[in-house]
């Protein structure tokens, strides 16, 4: 397999209305996906494709774009309206669809735009099939036309809304509701601006709403699980049990507890590993699955319970990836993915919710008493703008920095430097128990990228 060209960490993304986030490289790629399932799939001749979106402005011509390119290929298409990254996952596997595809930059500003795909059973696609479809993209003369009555169809089904809010509610157990709580739901103006308030709603809580009026323009503007601020804001003035920030595409959040601090996706993935021992769907020798990312601290307080953390690279679809091949029930991101297998086949932002909510009603306690012993690690990351994504193994002066650190501080501080997936962005991480030094060893790192890349 050679390197792919479209497809990073988490699909294709990128400018919208510029290459590759182009109406072209959509109807390219919704043809491709159709014809790899017509070749791969043992149960239908016209495949049937989910399409899903969020907000963005730009989600109406991509939308289109994509289901011209499936239903020239012969395949019927389902156009869901905006829904969640793991809706649409959801729906995949429900409505026993061969492909889904979700239009989406997650938390990416409007003007960026990507696309996601799922086979049959709701997983995002493996690297050699992101690898084949992208051959066909880029030689679009390897697809056979169809023509006459082998040509597809598309329909709107609003109603895939409703099926994952069933869906995603029974992740809590019977037992529990939610009256009495009081929420703050900032939805980031994204994907869940419909279906987050209603899930709540519904089991019973009491929900004060940020970022449900999307005009296209705004999703993750100011609001969401990267600008917390307004919610934290909220969760004191209304003295909310806690708030929950969900990104663009609803796969992620981030939990405000009762006094506006926040609790990002380390801190979950401790609790509700905790709560997974306590009811044995974890026992003493099993893993909990992060990243390169995943703080030391969360390391340290699962092996206090004797689980362990097994690091995958950055992306949830490699963290989901292991765990279907590990039988690991548990994994996730600092970021705020969070994966429970049992439930869900991605990232699901409100489902970790509602297992949030499990942790409190089960202990008792509120969610601030729940993480206080999770002590985690001081850690920054830094993005630096570059021109390039040369291989750092390449620059001798970056190789040097790194080298001088590593003698210098060894055991004590963990540094990380990799680019973005998604953007043109070098990220340097630095963690360690004395934040002094994690401060200055990220300066002298960043200082040198600067010079070399920016």
């Amino acid at each position: 397999m050679g390197e792919r060209k479209l497809f990073g960490t988490d699909g294709v993304r990128g400018k919208a209305n510029h290459y590759p986030m182009t109406c072209e490289v959509a109807t390219a790629l919704g043809r491709a996906v159709t014809y790899y399932f017509q070749k791969t799939s043992k149960r239908n001749k016209k495949p049937l494709i989910i399409v899903g979106k969020d907000t963005r402005l730009s989600c109406y011509m991509l939308e289109q774009a994509l289901s011209a390119g499936v239903c020239s290929q012969g395949g019927h298409v389902i156009l869901t309206g905006p829904l969640p990254t793991p809706g649409v996952a959801f729906a995949t596997e429900s409505m026993r669809a061969e492909a889904g595809i979700m239009i989406s930059a997650s938390h990416n500003s409007f003007g960026d735009n990507g696309i996601k795909i799922f086979d049959h059973q709701g997983y995002k696609l493996p690297d050699n099939v992101e690898y084949e479809l992208e051959q066909m993209v880029l030689d679009p003369s390897t697809i056979p036309t169809v023509s006459g009555e082998d040509i597809g169809s598309a329909q709107r089904l609003d109603e895939v809304i409703g099926r994952y809010i069933v869906q995603v509610k029974s992740a809590l157990p019977v037992q529990y509701n939610l009256e009495g709580m009081r929420i703050v739901l900032d939805c980031a103006n994204g994907a869940a601006y419909k279906v987050g308030p209603m899930v709540f709603s519904e089991l019973g809580a009491e929900v004060f709403t940020i970022g449900v009026e999307p005009n296209g323009r705004n999703i993750n503007e100011r609001c969401g699980s990267l600008h917390t601020e307004l919610c934290q804001k909220k969760v004191v003035e209304y003295r909310a049990d806690f708030g929950i920030c969900l990104d663009g595409d609803a796969d992620r959040l981030i939990i405000i507890d009762s006094n506006g601090r926040v609790i990002d996706g380390d801190k979950i993935i401790g609790l509700c590993a905790r709560l997974m021992f306590l009811k044995h769907e974890l026992k003493s020798g099993d893993e909990v699955i992060g990243t390169v990312m995943t703080n030391l601290g969360l390391e340290h307080y699962l092996k206090s319970m004797g689980l362990l953390l097994k690091r995958t690279n950055v992306g949830d679809r490699y963290i989901m990836e292991y765990m279907k091949n590990n039988g690991s029930p548990i994994g996730g991101e600092p970021s705020g993915h969070i994966i429970f297998k049992n439930h869900a086949t991605t990232g699901d932002g409100i489902l970790a919710a509602l297992k949030v909510i499990e942790c409190v009603k089960f202990f008792g306690k509120s969610i601030n008493e729940l993480t206080e012993d999770i002590k985690l690690y001081p850690q920054i990351l830094k993005n630096i703008r570059v021109t390039e994504k040369k291989p750092f193994q390449e620059i001798p002066a970056i190789q040097k920095i790194l080298e001088e650190i590593d003698v210098q501080f060894r055991d004590n501080v963990r540094t990380l430097l990799r680019y973005s997936g998604t953007e043109h962005l070098a990220r340097v991480m630095v963690e360690g128990k004395n934040e002094d030094q994690v401060f200055s060893v990220c300066d002298r790192i960043v200082k040198v990228v600067q010079e070399e890349l920016a």
